[in-house]
């Protein structure tokens, strides 16, 4: 009976401290799988490759249209016995070869290239913005497996402890000094935490399917992850300053309006006009070779072609507009959801610490002066079970609340796009 006590004050202590100590460290820690993400999601790698088309586009956006070269016969007769005599006026037959090449204006050229170059700010802050929805997925799921873990340990714990109170129960039934009734009612609490030791098992599964899918490998690999997590401290941040809010998502729409402004600015210069040279050569049958050169010049201004470049010009006006306000939109709700979960996080965190100093040594206090009023004979079965049941629930309380601390963490992290 001594030593049964004894290993129940080991567990007792065992117990206690595992809520309030990290764990040991282990081998995958959140920044290597936010590498692993960034590095093989094939999302990101789509980015990559848009950026590199947006690239090439780019380099070939001063090109100049190709020249036209043309041959043909020039003023042939339809009676071609004429062409036998050269001396004949008639005979203005020819061959005639041409080259044509128009010349783009340079001011239209450069802001065509400056336009395409610009959406490749539009890729790269949308791929920003992809990581970070990434991270904070990698983020619940690696929260979710740490808590689990350290549920884990509580109910193993427990269910030791809880084992070694039914094996003096039952010495103790000999005696007439225990209630058989309680001591079913604890085994059946025996299978509880079997079944709670299986659906943390589960979410331990999905976390780890999840974090393998998120880092493009195969959902089977096993891994260990980094327990000695810390909770950041954002109490200095008083308040959110939504012009002081740079997402990658705002930014996307912030560089979409700067595409949208150098596209103006391209069909703009469509009142430009373009040139262009023509060269002839006739070579004749009946007369002395000839040859022309004509320049060309493009008139866009004129009222029935000068409408298709206004218009643009004043519908991209209107767009960009458009896009203001949805920026400003999007920094609003930037502003509102990062104030919630920040006010909401200080909350949880002063409840966590309450779970820490207060409530559960407490309830533990209770646990061991049942324990030992049992130790006594001064105390029943009954009352112990409810104290170690008690106890036990206000350790799992505790580690929900730990899981809501670290979940608002990374949806303020989310919002705020802090990696």
């Amino acid at each position: 009976m001594k030593k049964i006590m004894q290993h129940i004050c080991t567990v007792l202590l065992m117990l206690y401290s595992v809520s309030l100590i990290a764990q040991d460290s282990s081998h995958l820690s959140l920044e290597t799988i936010f590498q692993k993400i960034e590095t093989s999601y094939p999302e990101i790698l789509m980015y990559d490759s848009k950026i590199k088309s947006i690239q090439a586009q780019a380099e070939g956006a001063k090109s100049w249209m190709p020249p036209t070269v043309s041959f043909g016969l020039d003023r042939f007769p339809y009676d071609l016995m004429m062409l036998k005599s050269k001396d004949d006026p008639m005979n203005q037959a020819g061959l005639m070869f041409s080259a044509e090449q128009m010349i783009p204006n340079n001011a239209k050229l450069n802001a065509k290239r400056n336009y395409i170059s610009s959406l490749a700010n539009v890729q790269q802050n949308d791929a920003e913005w992809t990581k970070n929805i990434l991270r904070s997925n990698a983020k619940l799921l690696y929260y979710q497996r740490y808590v689990a873990e350290k549920k884990m340990k509580t109910v193993a714990d427990n269910l030791q402890l809880l084992s070694l109170f039914i094996a003096t129960a039952e010495e103790r039934y000999k005696y007439n000094q225990s209630d058989l009734s309680t001591i079913y009612k604890a085994q059946a609490k025996i299978t509880d935490l079997k079944n709670m030791k299986l659906m943390l098992l589960s979410q331990i599964a999905e976390s780890n399917i999840g974090l393998n899918i998120l880092m493009n490998r195969n959902i089977n690999v096993t891994f260990s992850i980094d327990t000695s997590i810390v909770i950041n401290n954002y109490e200095f941040i008083l308040s959110i300053d939504k012009a002081s809010i740079k997402r990658s998502d705002i930014l996307s729409v912030e560089s979409s309006i700067n595409s949208m402004k150098l596209n103006q600015k391209y069909m703009s210069a469509s009142k430009r006009p373009d040139f262009g040279v023509k060269a002839q050569h006739m070579q004749m049958f009946g007369m002395p070779d000839e040859f022309s050169v004509m320049g060309m010049v493009t008139i866009p201004i004129a009222p029935w072609s000068s409408k298709m470049y206004k218009s643009e010009v004043k519908s991209m006006g209107f767009e960009i507009e458009a896009m203001q306000k949805e920026k400003e939109t999007m920094q609003l709700m930037a502003e509102k959801m990062g104030s919630e979960k920040l006010t909401m996080m200080r909350y949880e965190k002063e409840q966590l610490k309450n779970y820490e100093s207060e409530i559960i040594p407490s309830y533990y206090k209770n646990l061991e002066t049942s324990l030992l009023a049992y130790k006594q004979n001064t105390g029943s079965f009954f009352i112990l079970l409810d104290a170690w049941d008690m106890t036990l629930m206000k350790q799992m309380e505790y580690l929900d609340k730990l899981n809501n601390v670290l979940k608002l963490q990374a949806e303020y992290e989310f919002e705020t796009e802090k990696k």
